[in-house]
């Protein structure tokens, strides 16, 4: 349930984001997100070192406390992490601002230095989430998500308007950079709002917990002790994800510099291009990874918690549950991705020059969301385990392969940002391998191969097919009858989107891919079973 909540606010951020991202780049165009880009991924490095990692790390190391009832030491490592964050996050906020020029290209070193302060104020609310996570509640987290993102739309567009309006009738390039600093802007707004929310959400909390605390028998730890738990835990959680995320950041610079200084591409023309690749097909490609990432974050404590207890056969029977309701999700995304990748990129992102290109694009990035989504559950496995270090070496191999590969791409070929599409697919591929091994190592999960792979596959290519035909079909009509292509595609992509989810979960239950005992245990699972009962689908 907790993973349904903090899912459901996942894809309602995603979703969020692409609604107010087609239009933001309107105002921006395709040049403007290209700096925004470079400088966002650039700030993701440094939030990812510095404090991305703190919801999660936090919330293992005070669920472990809460699962043996220490509430005392669970509140002193609360205080203790807010502390290390400000120390952390600070310096890394710093760092950014003054080392700007030696991170990015010319025309996205403003950018970045608008995003510098966001890494301080992020790094207390990853512990405020981290903190509630581990009481196994994600409601507060979720809306925080949410109220984060709606303040990011609106002061990402209103701020990006303003700026290019204060410097019309300078070049084109001018209007760019300052319409992508509006945007940056919006990201730090988000934050600062979902931070205030959260500390809110503490302060009703707190005399509570802070009585829970004062009945606590418990020898108390002492502050060194903490604070070199924490700096143990945290440390390969932030190489893990530095590394599992730094591909983004690896990738750009090496596309970047082969393709200016090697083989003497216009840096507006490269940066314009790259930003087709991350702000279109990787963020649409984001959306169903989200659910992975919730379940991830939602399973961390449980798993902590009943490993720590040495609970090995319900931890395992934890993480075959998960990973099944993930690929669940994931295959048919996956899928959905490729049949439609023109129509929900004409939805989502009009802009006809570059249509074809950020559609071809976006086929291709959908066969990471399988990758990335099981890499991320077991990524999350293995830390709950006390496995940290695995992750880390899986990455790094995985993202020294994948480096390799696109440089050798770049340089002997001309596929251009297609060669980013093959690294990716690449590095996730492996990541998905390398973890499952170490998983393997270390739990009897007995996964059911066919139940949890090969009949979703199955039901999403029938249903790939059938989106495919019904959209050819009510577009044509559409057409006709309208003459309007947007408006034409726009209902014809909502009639396929609504004849694959029919046809995806017919043919899955029909096959006895899935049972209704098995849908009794999704969240909300009575409702499902009552409305596909009623459609006579069971």
């Amino acid at each position: 349930m907790q993973a349904g909540i903090l899912a459901v606010a996942g894809i309602i951020c995603r979703i969020i984001g692409l609604l107010y991202g087609s239009p933001l780049t309107g105002i921006i165009g395709d040049e403007g997100n290209g700096y925004y880009s470079q400088a966002y991924n650039c700030y993701t490095i440094i939030l990812l070192i510095s404090s991305y990692s703190i919801p999660s790390a936090i919330s293992k190391v005070i669920a472990q406390k809460l699962g043996v009832g220490e509430y005392r030491n669970a509140q002193r490592i609360f205080h203790c992490a807010l502390i290390y964050v400000i120390i952390v996050g600070g310096a890394a906020s710093l760092f950014l601002f003054f080392g700007a020029g030696l991170l990015v290209e010319g025309n996205s070193v403003p950018v970045l230095k608008v995003f510098a302060p966001t890494i301080f104020f992020f790094g207390l609310l990853g512990v405020l989430r981290g903190y509630f996570q581990a009481h196994k509640t994600m409601v507060q987290t979720s809306i925080s998500q949410i109220l984060e993102q709606l303040c990011n739309a609106v002061v990402s567009l209103s701020g990006a308007y303003l700026l290019m309006q204060s410097v019309n009738g300078q070049s084109q390039t001018t209007k760019a950079i300052y319409g992508a600093i509006g945007s940056a802007i919006g990201t730090g707004s988000g934050v600062v709002t979902a931070l205030l929310f959260m500390w809110f959400m503490y302060h009703i909390n707190r005399k509570t917990v802070l009585k829970r605390a004062e009945r606590d028998t418990h020898p108390e730890d002492s502050y060194r002790t903490i604070f070199k738990t924490i700096i143990l835990i945290v440390t390969p959680f932030i190489m893990s994800t530095f590394i599992y995320n730094f591909t983004t950041m690896l990738d750009q610079t090496i596309y970047t510099k082969i393709l200016i200084y090697g083989k003497g591409f216009l840096e507006k023309d490269v940066l314009t291009s790259y930003g087709i690749f991350s702000r279109k097909a990787v963020v649409i490609s984001n959306i169903p990874i989200a659910l992975a990432t919730a379940m991830s974050a939602a399973m961390m404590p449980s798993i902590a918690s009943s490993y720590a207890q040495g609970q090995k056969k319900e931890t395992a029977q934890l993480v075959n549950k998960v990973v099944r309701m993930t690929m669940m999700i994931a295959i048919p995304s996956a899928v959905g991705l490729i049949a439609l990748a023109k129509p929900v990129m004409m939805m989502l992102f009009p802009q006809r020059a570059s249509l074809d290109q950020a559609a071809f694009l976006l086929a291709g990035m959908g066969i990471t969301v399988i990758f990335y989504s099981l890499s991320t559950v077991t990524n999350a496995v293995l830390q709950g385990i006390g496995r940290v270090n695995a992750p880390v070496v899986n990455a790094a191999l995985s993202l020294c392969i994948q480096a390799a590969l696109l440089c050798v791409l770049l340089f002997t070929t001309d596929i251009g940002s297609f060669g980013l599409v093959v690294a990716t697919i690449v590095y996730s591929l492996l990541m998905c391998m390398f973890n499952q091994m170490s998983v393997n190592r270390n739990l009897e999960v007995n996964q059911d191969v066919r139940k949890t792979y090969l009949m979703p596959l199955l039901a999403s290519a029938v249903m790939g097919i059938a989106a495919w035909v019904a959209y050819q079909g009510a577009h044509f009509v559409f057409m006709m009858a309208m003459g309007d292509g947007y408006f034409a595609n726009f209902l014809a992509a909502a009639v396929a989107l609504c004849i694959a989810a029919f046809v995806y979960a017919a043919v899955l239950i029909r096959t006895k891919g899935v049972t209704e005992e098995e849908l009794r245990g999704f969240p909300k699972g009575s409702k499902i079973v009552t409305l596909v009962k009623r459609i006579h689908l069971l």
